[in-house]
């Protein structure tokens, strides 16, 4: 396939597209749906949508840092307890208004065990939400989260209608179908608001949602502005088409990038055999292989975060690889259970095979036989490739223990229900100490992101949230 593709994926052009029209941009992944994120497990394509119709709280901006959404303004009380919205003049898109009953209503349905938001399990520390007048709105907390903000930034936290007709913008669908145009939504607080309709070709978006071959032929031949959603799985494409480096654009993404145990029976039973595996991946050679720059790491948390200790590393990080391997290969040896063979859950694409290769490569080293399976089929190590939505150790722990021993689940329910910001950054520490013990996940690298982005897209910023709001990317034409 990768041959096939050469052709077209090196029509590299030395102009850049016109400075006019509406921006285009193809977002890896399926055409995007209205969908509501708190029912359905969303793609690229779907979260730029949702975050573009439908916004949360606060959202974040083309820094990822943190601005008004349907509240204009909120207070932080009582060291973190309480949180108080007041919520702006909105109108849902079919142009009734957005009420503080409603937004009570979608965040407590957010809450509830019925939602099949992934966020849903890092809001247990909020007690309730309380309507206080009808533009103020209250959160109030069980336990101190300062993080909180953050996460209500998150496109899956979109406050949606109960009759789902599309959210509160800041956009709204000019042409519906598989590739929509969209276009900023009307301020009912702008007095002329006929002003508002005379909107500009340059302010409105076309997003696609497509493979990622497709969306850089598209880029290269100047049919759109922006690639969305680029992840290690199909970074090497972007090599073979040959975009000029301006184009190329790296977010400095946070998060998890490795191997979670979702198999603990036979040779994985044992921490130390878990262990071995950790010590005979050669994560430089698999870094590297995928896109030279690629920073390797063996620890889960990147730094201390709200942890009371620096990242617990394993005691093997200064012994090197060969040493290491040779301890992992006799571990393998005396393993009386047979032939060692694990299966391993890798996405499809040819980043992923690259990956995979080295890691079987590093497995075989030491006398383990790798097989690649389907994400969604059984397997014994499954890759996890997520960029983290806050700055809180316990998230990156969370998500690491996909089937953690019982030491390690104790530690992590402990740090979630500490009373105190203090005493939760103590067990959090220990949780992160337990976890590394029990290796229930194998970091490997912080995710890799890549966007290829038009000069004329001057709002775009790289950040470490690796998130790009489709009303952030053009600088004002007029």
């Amino acid at each position: 396939m990768l041959i096939a593709l050469l052709p077209l994926l090196s029509l590299a052009a030395c102009n850049q597209r016109p400075d006019t029209g509406h921006v285009v941009v193809s977002a890896i992944g399926d055409p995007p749906r209205l969908a509501d994120p708190r029912k359905v497990q969303l793609d690229t394509p779907d979260l730029l949508f949702a975050d573009s119709t439908a916004e949360g709280l606060v959202r974040f901006d083309a820094n990822g840092q943190i601005e008004p959404g349907l509240a204009e303004r909120w207070i932080v009380i009582d060291g973190g307890m309480s949180y108080i919205f007041r919520l702006r003049e909105a109108r849902w898109a079919d142009g009734s208004a957005v009420t503080a009953d409603q937004v009570v209503d979608a965040l407590t349905d957010q809450m509830a065990a019925r939602s099949r938001n992934p966020l849903a399990p890092f809001l247990t520390a909020i007690d309730e939400v309380v309507v206080m007048t009808p533009q103020v709105i209250e959160v109030r907390m069980t336990r101190p989260r300062p993080d909180l903000l953050k996460l209500f930034a998150q496109p899956e936290l979109a406050i949606w209608p109960t009759k789902r007709t599309g959210g509160a913008g800041p956009m709204r669908v000019a042409l519906p179908g598989r590739s929509p145009l969209l276009r900023p939504a009307i301020d009912p607080t702008q007095a002329d608001s006929d002003d508002q309709r005379a909107t500009s070709p340059e302010d409105d978006v076309r997003l696609i949602g497509e493979p990622a071959s497709r969306a850089i032929v598209r880029f290269m031949a100047h049919e759109s502005d922006l690639v969305a959603g680029g992840s290690f799985v199909d970074w090497p494409l972007v090599g073979l088409s040959d975009a000029a480096p301006a184009n190329v654009q790296i977010d400095p993404a946070v998060g998890l990038f490795g191997l979670t145990i979702v198999n603990r029976d036979g040779f994985l039973a044992d921490a130390a055999n878990r262990d071995a595996i950790d010590q005979a991946i050669d994560r430089d050679a698999l870094t590297q292989a995928v896109r030279a720059g690629w920073e390797a790491t063996s620890q889960i948390l990147p730094d201390t975060l709200d942890s009371a200790a620096a990242p617990a590393f394993p005691a093997w990080t200064a012994i090197p690889l060969d040493q290491r391997r040779a301890t992992a290969r006799a571990r393998v040896a005396a393993w009386r259970g047979g032939p060692v063979t694990l299966r391993i859950a890798m996405p499809q694409g040819p980043g992923a095979t690259i990956a995979f290769g080295q890691i079987a490569a590093s497995l075989r080293a030491i006398g383990i036989t790798a097989t690649r399976v389907a994400m969604r089929q059984d397997a014994d190590l499954r890759l996890v490739d997520a960029v983290a939505p806050y700055d809180s150790a316990r998230w990156y722990l969370a998500n690491a223990c996909a089937m953690c021993g019982d030491a390690a689940k104790t530690a992590l329910l402990a740090a979630r229900d500490a009373p105190t910001l203090a005493e939760r950054s103590r067990l959090i520490a220990a949780a992160d100490v337990a976890l590394r013990d029990d290796v229930a996940f194998i970091p490997i690298a912080r995710p890799l992101r890549w966007s290829l982005v038009a000069l004329r897209l001057a709002q775009w910023h790289p950040n470490s949230r690796a998130w790009h709001p489709l009303t952030k990317l053009r600088a004002d034409p007029r």
